[in-house]
């Protein structure tokens, strides 16, 4: 058997590792963390919560729990990832878009961005873009649940990690070493996935945004949102933020939008997915 090198630049994320990715993380516990945010939900919520879009939502281990309890609609840019959650939840409603620019012609009771995926809009502006496009698609009460990747005191450059997947008649083997520029992270992680027709090898370039509490809550409450930090979340060292878009900011858009505007007789049409 040969390897097969993908050559030249590195892959985009997860360009590669969609058919493998719930390989590469069935050691993480879907189910309890699915409760957590329930519990999360009940506590800072609206009172009856109905639906839910879980943004950058990858192969829907969350939503396999979420949507039992939730109308569940699900977004993410890789359309490899989307194939595995479609097949994996057929029910559900899936739909590729950007983070910080998707549009649906609905709102929701909650909306979740987990596992760290908040960290791939890189810098401050493209942080702010994503938390008010979240705004945008929250009911009024409705409450967010970001988990944020690691801050740059949390973070340790020059560090390698290497881990094994898989089962004997498909190991998956996956190294990285932690780089820092400014207040980004670069992780180049190269894969080897052994089949019965010979050894795959590929690198994927990861490039995540490093942002403090106070970058954060800055985001969260330029977009109409009131924002709170709890350091223990669903992964150790990384902590979750909890923000409910207030009820009083929907009187105040509802009374705007009751105002007579001049040289127009119709409202433009919400964009769709």
């Amino acid at each position: 058997m040969s390897a097969r090198p993908t050559g030249g630049r590195p892959a985009p994320a997860y360009a590669l590792t969609s058919r493998i990715y719930d390989q590469i993380y069935a050691w993480k516990d879907y189910r309890a963390e699915a409760a957590r945010i329930r519990q999360w939900v009940r506590e800072y919520g609206p009172p009856h919560p109905r639906t839910l879009l879980d943004v950058a939502c990858g192969s829907g281990s969350h939503l396999a729990h979420l949507s039992r309890r939730f109308e569940a609609t699900g977004v993410d840019l890789d359309a490899g990832m989307l194939r595995v959650a479609r097949k994996k939840l057929p029910a559900v409603r899936w739909v590729r878009g950007r983070m910080e620019t998707f549009r649906l012609a609905r709102k929701f009771d909650v909306i979740t961005c987990l596992f760290s995926a908040i960290g791939y809009v890189r810098n401050e502006r493209e942080l702010r873009r994503t938390i008010a496009n979240f705004a945008r698609h929250l009911e009024p009460g409705g409450v967010a649940i970001v988990e944020p990747w690691l801050t740059r005191r949390a973070y340790h450059p020059g560090s390698v990690h290497v881990g094994t997947f898989g089962s004997p008649e498909f190991p998956i083997v996956r190294m990285h070493a932690s780089e820092r520029r400014g207040n980004r992270s670069i992780l180049d992680m190269h894969h080897l996935v052994g089949t019965p027709r010979g050894v795959r090898y590929w690198v994927e370039h990861h490039d995540l945004g490093m942002f403090s509490v106070g970058t954060y809550f800055s985001a969260f409450r330029a977009a109409g949102l009131r924002p709170r930090f709890l350091a223990k979340g669903l992964m150790k060292g990384r902590g979750v933020y909890i923000a409910v878009r207030p009820r009083a900011a929907a009187s105040r858009t509802a009374r705007r939008s009751a105002r007579p505007i001049r040289g127009s007789s119709s409202s433009r049409p919400t964009r769709g997915s």
